[in-house]
């Protein structure tokens, strides 16, 4: 068997495995989220534990400690969220006949001015509505509540998952280096410095990206949430902390936020001031990400573009689930670096460049 074959069969080896853990992994979505949320933690929480490990901390304890750390953060950020959200949100439909009354008060002579619109919206229809509708809708909770202890399967799912993901994760960062060693032993040695150095660049991606995107995610929800407070916004937490955290989502987490704060401020009815401070606060805070944190903290050379990480979200939680959104990020960089390894080798071919002979031959036919 000629070398040329031989490389030929090896590719299309290694073709058929890459499709078939696809087709495993599309076949298994159900049952992988817990697994990819723990490795997706583990792989941002990794340094932290390296960080403990190198003050001569055991990796078990310091393992430990992460997790623990990690978990009481998202459980303190859900019990201060949760209640406000669920507390605020049926006020603000509580005063949706107010905000009605607001906009045929003063936007529908406007439209009715300058552009013949005659826009007129029902607000007692509104309020009787949500009168009908207002002791349901508070014994929401309790009745989805009802429905899990019922149907029994969602709450175990929802139970194993939450016990799943530390345990997992656990064991991760535990068997961290060593996963990567045996990772390492098994590409063939003269493979081994090119996609070592694939690896590091991917590695460099996903770590810039993920954990920079984290350090952004968070120091914005803390910008807007203390900007809205100052404005005199009185949802400023909720609203600040979800702008924040959808930041990931280029354009949704600014534009759903903006959207949301514009909403609240109306609903207040104190007037113009709330609204103009939520306009100074979401371009001061737009400039801020785009300008400083972002540039600094993510980084430009990782070349995903929005439309790209837009794409990249659309695209696998229609093909995975859940699931498919936890990974898109992480495989959409991968992919990238494969593009451009897959350039550079395109761009160095012969058929790119071409040999002298042809060069003469496209010279002579230009004269």
């Amino acid at each position: 068997m000629t070398p040329s074959r031989a490389d030929r069969i090896q590719t299309a080896v290694w073709a058929g495995v890459a499709i078939a853990l696809i087709a495993l992994f599309y076949a298994l979505g159900p049952i992988l989220a817990p697994f990819v949320i723990a490795a997706v933690f583990a792989y941002i929480c990794d340094p932290a534990v390296n960080w403990m490990v190198a003050r001569h901390i055991p990796r078990p304890l310091a393992v430990l400690l992460v997790i623990l750390g990690l978990g009481a953060m998202l459980l303190l950020l859900l019990l201060i969220l949760a209640p406000m959200i669920y507390r605020e949100a049926f006020t603000l439909v509580g005063r949706l006949p107010d905000l009605i009354e607001l906009a045929n008060a003063r936007v529908s002579p406007m439209l009715q001015e300058r552009f013949g619109i005659n826009f007129q919206l029902d607000a007692a229809f509104a309020r009787t509505w949500i009168t009908e509708n207002w002791s349901t809708a508070q014994d929401l909770v309790p009745i989805i509540l009802g429905h899990l202890r019922q149907g029994g399967s969602a709450l175990i799912g929802l139970l194993a998952m939450a016990f799943l993901v530390p345990v997992v994760m656990f064991y991760l960062l535990q068997d961290w280096p060593q996963l990567l060693e045996n990772t390492r032993s098994i590409i063939p040695r003269p493979l081994l410095p090119r996609a070592m150095r694939i690896v590091g660049d991917i590695d460099s991606v996903l770590s810039q990206f993920l954990r920079g995107q984290l350090s952004v995610m968070l120091l914005l929800a803390v910008f807007y949430t203390v900007g809205l407070w100052i404005a005199g916004l009185k949802f400023a937490l909720p609203v600040g902390v979800i702008t924040g955290l959808l930041v990931f989502i280029p354009y949704v987490g600014f534009g759903g936020g903006l959207v949301l704060a514009i909403l609240t401020a109306l609903l207040q009815g104190e007037g113009w001031s709330p609204l103009v401070g939520v306009a100074i606060v979401y371009s001061l805070g737009q400039a801020l990400e785009s300008f400083v944190l972002t540039p600094y903290l993510v980084g430009e050379r990782i070349g995903l573009h929005p439309v790209v990480v837009i794409f990249a979200l659309m695209a696998f939680g229609q093909l995975f689930g859940f699931v498919g959104v936890l990974v898109a990020l992480p495989v959409s960089a991968a992919i990238l670096v494969g593009l451009r390894e897959v350039r550079a080798a395109w761009i160095s071919s012969r058929l790119y460049l071409g040999d002298e002979t042809d060069a003469i031959q496209i010279e002579e036919a230009r004269k």
